[in-house]
């Protein structure tokens, strides 16, 4: 059975950005705030809910964080062709 999992992401264009979310994020900051504010993803409207996809569905690089980091706590930055991800993990099997 192919392995699911939800996550919520925030994108920036700026790896320096994206650090500077993630401290906000460490210090207590609503992820879905951050992401409704910052996020460049169409998802940010939606506090960056990607819903819940498939391993393999999303691009390399994301698809290999979401699976291996730690679940419930903010990662990143991930870097992709859209820029830079703040990860949080919601659930995976």
């Amino acid at each position: 059975m192919a392995k699911t999992a939800a996550a919520l992401h925030i994108l920036v264009k700026e790896e320096a950005q994206a650090k500077a979310l993630l401290a906000q994020l460490e210090k207590g900051a609503s992820f879905q705030q951050l992401a409704k504010k910052h996020s460049t993803c169409p998802s940010g409207r939606n506090g960056g809910d990607l819903g819940e996809f498939r391993k393999g569905q999303m691009v390399p690089a994301f698809d290999k964080a979401v699976f291996t980091c730690p679940l419930l706590t903010p990662f990143g930055p991930v870097k992709t062709a859209f820029g830079y991800h703040i990860i949080k993990v919601l659930w995976r099997n």
